[in-house]
This record gives C-alpha cells, structure tokens and sequence, in this order.
C-alpha cells in the first residue's frame, strides 16, 4: 500500500464488533483489512503506556469493583494511580456512561469476560507478528490523550512513546505511523523539541475554540508541525468539503472521525453510503471508523472480507 493511496484506519481497534482497546478487537481490525490500527494511550503510575480511551478507568473496566477506594475526590478512577502490574488485573467491557448504561446497546455483550487492558507494547508485537505472517504492512496510528494532565502528572507522554516507537523499529518519514493529538502543543514539541520526523495529525473538534484552526491562518499554522488534520467529521459536512480542500492545498493530509453504522451521520442510510461520500465526493485521504470491514468493502470492494455485521441499533 502507497502512501498516497486512501486509508482505513481502525478506531479503537474493531470495536464495532469487540469491546475497545482489546487485543481481540485490534486482531479483529486487522483480519478485516484495516490499513493502520488506532490506539489511544495514556500512562500508569509507574509511566507504562496502556491502550485505553481515557485518562479514567471505571467507563470500560471493573476497576471500581476491585479497588473501591482508588477513586479520587471527583469519583473517577485515573490510569495514573495505578501501577500496570495493578491495571492487569481489571477486566474491559464495552463502554458505560456515568449511570453504568451501555453507549452502544446494540454491540458486544457488556458481561463477557476474557478481555483486558493492553500496553502499547503489546499492540506493536501485534502488529508486528500479524504483519510476518501475512506479509501485510499494517500500520499504528496511536492517540496521546490529555497530554498536559499527564506532564502535570510527572508521566510526560511524548518521550515514551518516541522511545517505545523507535525500539520497534519505526522512525523517519516512510515509518507506517501516524501519531495523532488534539494538542498543539503536544505535537509541536515532538516535532520540534525532540525533532520526530514520524508523520502527526492535528485532531480538531467541533468546537468554537477549533473552529480557528480550520481557518486559513490556522491550517497555516498546523502545517509548520503536522502531516495533515484529523477533523470532526462535521465540520466537512458543514463546509461542503471546503475544509479538506482548503488542508489539501497546504499539503495536508485530511482523515476525519468518527464513522459507525450504528451513530450515522445526518442524511445517511448506510455507513456504506456515508464512508463513500466521504471518501469520493469530498475527498478525504482516510478516515476513523468502528466497523472497518464497512470501509474496506467501499474502498476495495471484495465479498471474501465482508463480516456479518449487527443490525443498527435503535
């Protein structure tokens, strides 16, 4: 796979189908043709890299069940107050909200068990060992989340994660690695301070602080430290594609997030249709999506890798 060619890029793993920043779901991601497997990372108190979405533990673990009197004074339960020795013995689920209710009622049953927390570590091994094996070159696109709480915290992301990459073997430019933030500054310091030549992706919400950084100054600004944006998939829909050509006219790269068959965005049907209007009629270089066999089948259509996907929940 070329560069230049467009992208799928496996958010959280398959976790369309699998809970979250599991194994599982990342082996599955792969098996259904993911170009580059995505995973958010934070730190634990003895500043191991984990997969996990959030800087808090109790939305996709059993951790307040094992250790109810770890939370802090707001309730929750912090990656960053438990060792990783500590972290291994929670159990992942798919995500709850604040009341214990499942997000997504209509994927993986919220009771199985079997799956936990992965470090990033053991991702790249993974990939690593998925990519002998089949001769693919499956790529990791990591998430460093909250990176301020983390420096503030004593356990700095950005040196960590350079390291870890640079031991399995992915430095320079061709390096199949995507490192993504919603901090400027995050990115900005390993581009500059600690000079990273591996690929970054600005992330961008929908937000009116963001809104700045889609403007023309603004995606001036993000191309003296990034590869490209990662904007909310609204805000395309918003401008009518004007955003990814705006980025593309700076030499940036555009993969918006976040496309589900069971969350459509509005006007859609089908994820098929939406992934194919993102891809085709505005033009986007990649995208995040939970059901990557969806997005495969748009890109590079063939039924031998079609999977027997859930019907949209209601």
């Amino acid at each position: 796979m070329a560069f230049t060619d467009k992208i799928v890029i496996a958010h959280r793993g398959a976790c369309g189908y699998l809970p979250e920043h599991t194994l599982a779901g990342y082996a599955m991601a792969y098996a259904l043709g993911a170009d580059y497997i995505e995973p958010d990372l934070v730190s634990t108190r003895d500043g191991e890299l984990i997969c996990c979405h959030d800087i808090h533990l109790d939305r996709t673990t059993d951790v307040a069940m094992r250790y109810p009197g770890r939370a802090r004074a707001d309730g929750r339960w912090y990656a960053a107050d438990f060792t990783l020795s500590e972290i291994k013995t929670l159990l992942a689920r798919e995500r709850v909200d604040q009341y214990g209710t499942r997000v997504f009622p209509g994927r993986f049953d919220a009771n199985a068990h079997g799956f936990t927390v992965p470090t990033f570590g053991e991702l790249l091994d993974l990939i690593a060992a998925l990519n002998r094996q089949s001769g693919r070159g499956v790529g990791v696109y990591p998430e460093t989340k909250s990176p301020e709480f983390h420096s503030a915290e004593g356990l700095a992301l950005e040196p960590a994660l350079l390291a870890l990459l640079a031991e399995y073997g992915y430095t320079g430019r061709d390096a199949p690695v995507f490192i993504q933030s919603f901090s400027p500054t995050n990115l900005r310091v390993m581009r500059q301070e600690m000079s990273s030549e591996l690929r970054m992706i600005q992330l961008i919400g929908d937000t009116e602080i963001e809104a700045a950084w889609i403007t023309p100054a603004g995606l001036d600004a993000i191309a003296t430290y990034a590869d490209g944006i990662g904007p909310d998939k609204a805000l395309i829909a918003a401008s009518d594609g004007a955003v990814v050509r705006a980025a593309h006219e700076r030499g940036l790269l555009v993969h918006p997030y976040t496309f589900r068959a069971d969350e459509l965005g509005e006007g859609y049907a089908e994820l098929a249709a939406e992934l194919s209007a993102y891809y085709f009629d505005y033009g986007v270089d990649g995208l995040f999506t939970d059901f990557c066999d969806i997005a495969v089948q748009v890109l590079r259509p063939n039924p031998a890798l079609a999977f027997n996907r859930p019907a949209k929940a209601g």
